[in-house]
């Protein structure tokens, strides 16, 4: 009787891929259109991009772009795991560690698995456009062809170690907090990117051909530059190019194959005994001695532990923190900004005043419960207000000092210093005041910031008290306008420094005077508000 051979564990775990996709395309019409949606864009994307390398190649200096290119896309193979561990699930080992599978066929299968997909496809687009655009000559198109193929299992091995490497923190509440840093990676590329278009708009593709000599010899683009070396006839210099980029490949392999039997041997963090928190207990004591005493500093301490804890609330920080400091900064490293974009660090900042208590969502009802008297009020938005301004304030001197010296325009600094603090004054007291009267929940899950239902109490809350705070700092907009067209008003405008600050801080107090009375008055409103995500 002779035996069935059982199937490779390639051409299942590339089955099981397939079927994967399907069954998730019918759970629902709208996440199936999605994804037609999202596919048929990105091929379109990578379709123009191949077409654009295409165009490269009767041009001069064509390796400045290609060899680069190939570059940035091993780059996002890397980093995409880890700020997007949930974007594909077959990224995750873990799910089977219970099937007897040895390590390398399971590599050999999970690599093959992974060349299943959108994203495969537009590396594999993107890169042949880059082999197009290099390769001259029968020996350039020998290598350009075996060149993408390695170039691409190369970015895909690198995606799989990393994420292998990784997983326990990629599964756990620190390593989703990974993918905050996203936002900011993108915000600061995106600048990046446009500053050095407009170099190289002035001043040619040459200007990034060190780039790409380096780069040559960097694995994956390594592989494209071998194809580049074999075109000009350097035929050495292709050979070790390309052997560098497959040795690349091996080692990534093996590291890959090592970190995945590791993962399937060795326990987790729910079979490993807890180890003693005394030394967070320490730390939490340390914080504790820097801040007041009494109810202020315990409030201090919460809020700060809300930013660095929660996700949302530390996306929220992060964001703002970055587009603070580049739109004043990067604007003046163009030459196109204005010194007055510093205030952008204290309005960006000065939003995370507004809906205070939603932050808390549910977990608001602990601190209602303390909360029976405008006394109890006034301290906890106190608390809250001055937890922020520990960030705020020196973040905002920070980033107008910063944008000074790069614009050189030192004897503005005063003005400018004094209206951004006015207009972090004006944001605190306003968000204390629309915190109290237009409070809205947070969903804790998915990518929401407002709770269904709530949308119209989010733009009121933050537009309104946006324009209420540009309404009271009018005054010092008023001033600043004046000594600037007023014939000796430079020899005034050091006055601005400390009536900005004398200004932001009664309104700021203001506006939790303000707010206290509203807040203790309408606890049960507001609970019931935050509490509906």
């Amino acid at each position: 009787m002779t035996t069935a051979t059982p199937p490779s564990a390639t051409s299942v775990l590339v089955r099981l891929k397939l079927s994967l996709l399907r069954n998730g395309l019918r759970q629902s019409t709208g996440r199936r259109a999605a994804f037609v949606a999202s596919a048929v864009l990105t091929l379109l994307f990578a379709l123009l991009q191949l077409l654009g390398f295409v165009a490269l190649r009767w041009q001069d200096h064509p390796e400045s772009v290609a060899v680069p290119g190939v570059a940035v896309l091993a780059l996002g193979w890397a980093v995409m795991p880890l700020f997007f561990p949930g974007g594909d699930e077959t990224l995750d080992p873990t799910r089977l560690v219970m099937l007897p599978l040895r390590p390398r066929p399971l590599v050999r299968g999970l690599l093959a698995a992974s060349l299943v997909g959108i994203g495969p496809v537009f590396t594999l687009l993107v890169l042949a456009g880059c082999g197009l655009a290099l390769a001259h000559g029968a020996a350039g198109w020998v290598f350009a062809v075996a060149g993408v193929a390695l170039a691409l299992l190369t970015c895909v091995a690198l995606a799989r170690a990393v994420a292998t490497a990784n997983v326990r923190l990629l599964t756990s509440r620190k390593g989703r907090d990974l993918a905050v840093l996203s936002g900011l990676l993108i915000a600061i590329g995106a600048q990046l990117v446009n500053f050095g278009a407009q170099r190289l708009g002035s001043g040619g593709l040459g200007q990034l051909r060190p780039v790409a000599d380096v780069l040559s010899w960097v694995p994956p683009a390594s592989a494209l530059g071998a194809v580049r070396s074999a075109s000009e006839g350097a035929y050495g210099t292709a050979v070790a190019q390309f052997a560098l980029c497959a040795l690349a490949l091996v080692l990534l392999v093996g590291a890959w194959a090592r970190s995945l039997t590791r993962l399937m041997t060795s326990p987790d963090g729910s079979t490993v005994q807890v180890a003693d928190d005394g030394g967070r207990d320490r730390a939490s004591a340390g914080l504790a001695r820097l801040l007041p005493a009494g109810r202020t500093g315990a409030v201090m301490e919460r809020t700060l532990r809300y930013i660095w804890r929660d996700p949302k609330t530390k996306a929220a920080w992060v964001t703002s923190l970055a587009i603070g400091l580049i739109v004043p900064v990067f604007n003046a490293i163009q030459g196109t900004g204005s010194l007055y974009f510093a205030c952008f660090a204290s309005g960006m900042l000065g939003i995370q005043m507004y809906n205070q208590f939603g932050q808390d969502t549910s977990a608001f009802w602990m601190v209602a419960t303390t909360i029976s008297s405008t006394h109890d009020a006034y301290a906890e938005l106190r608390g809250r207000a001055l937890a922020l301004l520990l960030i705020t304030l020196p973040y905002a001197t920070l980033v107008t000092v910063v944008t000074t010296a790069l614009l050189g325009n030192w004897s503005r600094l005063p003005e400018v210093l004094g209206l951004s603090l006015a207009l972090l004054g004006a944001m605190l007291a306003t968000g204390a005041w629309t915190s109290a009267r237009s409070p809205y929940s947070i969903p804790q899950e998915g990518h929401k910031n407002v709770a269904p239902g709530q949308a119209g109490l989010a733009w009121i809350s933050i537009f309104g008290g946006m324009i209420g705070a540009a309404l009271l700092c009018s005054p010092v907009i008023a001033a600043t306008i004046w000594l600037n067209v007023s014939a000796d008003g430079d020899a005034w405008s050091w006055l601005l420094l400390p009536a900005g600050v004398a200004y932001g801080a009664a309104l700021a107090l203001t506006g939790l005077r303000l707010a206290a009375p509203r807040t203790a008055a309408r606890l049960p409103e507001i609970l019931a508000a935050v509490s509906k995500g």
